[in-house]
């Protein structure tokens, strides 16, 4: 069964993919709330929204790793629920994993992981009782993937990518779709040169929001990286770790 989603509240709206996914949301009329730290930015984005689309959208400003704004989103979810989550929100550092601060890596968990569990939590049984909605989680390519120089984000994809694909089979048949979001590079901006290896933003948002609506279990956009993925499963781990080491010791510049 397709769904075509009333409200949806997107998380980290404020910019990238994330502002797209409430372009094309509101495109096809669907109420909003919007959710991310730049309070500004956020306005700005509701008064075009509101004005072109004429659909409602709230303005939640709430930095997802602090306890006490991350209380206020899970509040608002189970007080007032929303057919559609899209847990967007995210943060990743490049770096070696020893040269990079602890609590840079504790507050990538933090907003990849428990920010996204807690605000599942707080929106999913109520879709099971409803027996209607859809939770999109952004994980990425690089959960599959060793990722030398991102293996905190990397492991933190990992983990979005099955915890969703999990509760995509718990709630199978409840009307209830979960889906796993795994682009590849994907320009963030839109002035961007393009690049065969690169997404458009939108693009993989309009992918997104098209396979929870079908109610997929995991999205891959892009035809570059739908075939490689079968490779990333398929070649032996040690030639995957030596390829990715090569390009990482590039990137580093220690080769």
């Amino acid at each position: 069964m397709r769904h075509a989603y009333r409200t949806a509240l997107v998380t980290g709206a404020s910019s990238g993919i994330g502002e797209s996914f409430a372009r094309v949301l509101a495109a096809r009329g669907t109420d909003l709330v919007i959710v991310a730290r730049r309070t500004g930015l956020l306005d700005d984005l509701a008064r075009e929204l509101v004005e072109r689309y004429r659909v409602a959208v709230e303005v939640l400003a709430a930095d997802l790793t602090d306890l006490a704004q991350r209380a206020e989103v899970e509040g608002r979810l189970r007080a007032d629920p929303v057919e559609l989550l899209v847990n967007n929100a995210g943060h990743g550092a490049f770096g070696a994993f020893a040269d990079t601060p602890l609590n840079d890596h504790l507050a990538q968990v933090e907003l990849n992981v428990t920010a996204l569990v807690r605000l599942t939590h707080a929106a999913l049984p109520g879709m099971v009782e409803r027996r209607r909605g859809g939770v999109l989680n952004v994980a990425s390519m690089s959960g599959f993937a060793p990722s030398p120089g991102s293996a905190t984000y990397g492991a933190t994809k990992a983990y979005v990518a099955s915890f969703s694909e999990s509760l995509h089979s718990e709630v199978a048949g409840k009307g209830v779709h979960v889906t796993a979001l795994c682009p590849g590079f994907t320009r963030t901006e839109d002035d961007v040169p393009s690049n065969i290896l690169w997404l458009r933003r939108d693009d993989v948002a309009r992918a997104g929001l098209e396979a929870v609506s079908a109610g997929r279990a995991l999205c891959i956009p892009g035809v570059q990286y739908k075939a490689a993925f079968p490779a990333l499963r398929l070649v032996p781990r040690p030639l995957l770790r030596a390829a990715v080491n090569r390009v990482w010791q590039q990137a580093a510049g220690t080769r």
